[in-house]
């Protein structure tokens, strides 16, 4: 492949984002109220004694509450769970693609929506899972506003804990004045996920995590959007990284397919979820 070929390659996963946004936004709206309710954001739902605590789904950037979440939200509600996505970091006059604001202001909305989620359940702590963003936004929440006390685990799925250069792609900012001073301006949750960004610098700052949290990463060696992916792991005493190949070496899923229908990231998921019954994972988990 020539190189400004493998360089334009981020930009189009993140347009299929995009795309993959619109399509059910036709029929369902993306907030917090409007997803199915058999147990996905249904507010009457009661965890139960096998499932103690509510699961909340964290979306990643360009997606929202229903979209990023109708492959694992279903999977999750029919195994018993409570579970609960929200919408964040939106921008005034964008609708459906959020994750665009402020990462740390994303986290404050974080911090209200998990407060709602445990008082209607009851539960004392919550459970994280979250995409891409979703899976390291988390962590500031976490670590600065008082997450740690409210949540027993944060599984992201190829989150960008230590940022991303897009293939590379970021290092050409410098030669383009004022288009990083542009993208902080008009998409500040995208200028926070850059490599060495003031955002990611002061998240970890002092290590990757906090007590009492148990901590899954999900990574796919052909992550595109998330690069280079092993960045996406982090350092702790209480942290279980996963690399998708070394369980099922036939799973090709990149940085969308891997939170939005792969079936073997899901079944990790649930191992997260549940560790005390936790089960192997392999290629055949991708049909269970």
């Amino acid at each position: 492949m020539l190189p400004w070929k493998r360089a334009l390659r981020p930009l189009a996963a993140l347009l299929l984002t995009a795309a993959v946004a619109v399509v059910p936004a036709a029929t369902a709206s993306a907030s917090d109220s409007a997803a199915p309710s058999s147990g996905w954001n249904d507010y009457s739902c009661k965890p139960s004694a096998a499932h103690p605590r509510p699961v909340v789904l964290v979306h990643g950037t360009f997606g929202n509450s229903v979209d990023n979440w109708l492959g694992l939200a279903p999977y999750l509600t029919s195994r018993g769970y409570c579970v609960y996505s929200l919408d964040y970091g939106e921008l005034p006059g964008v609708p459906l693609f959020h994750g665009l604001g402020p990462i740390d202001k994303s986290a404050e909305q974080l911090s209200a929506f998990v407060d709602k989620v445990l008082a209607a359940t009851g539960a004392a702590k919550a459970d994280l899972v979250g995409h891409s963003q979703g899976g390291m936004m988390p962590r500031y929440y976490l670590r600065f506003l008082g997450g740690a006390a409210k949540v027993n685990a944060l599984v992201g799925i190829a989150p960008d804990n230590h940022g991303t250069d897009l293939d590379g792609l970021t290092h050409l900012l410098p030669y383009f004045p004022g288009a990083e001073d542009l993208l902080k301006a008009t998409t500040p949750g995208l200028a926070d996920q850059i490599t060495g960004s003031a955002f990611l610098t002061k998240l970890n700052t002092g290590g990757d995590t906090v007590p009492g949290v148990r901590y899954t990463v999900l990574a796919t060696q052909y992550d595109e959007v998330v690069t280079p992916w092993r960045t996406q792991y982090l350092s702790g005493s209480d942290v279980r990284n996963v690399h998708l190949q070394d369980l099922c070496p036939l799973d090709l899923s990149e940085h969308l397919a891997i939170g939005l229908f792969d079936r073997i990231a899901f079944h990790e998921v649930a191992n997260a979820l549940d560790p005390a019954h936790a089960t192997a994972t392999t290629c055949a988990s991708a049909f269970s």
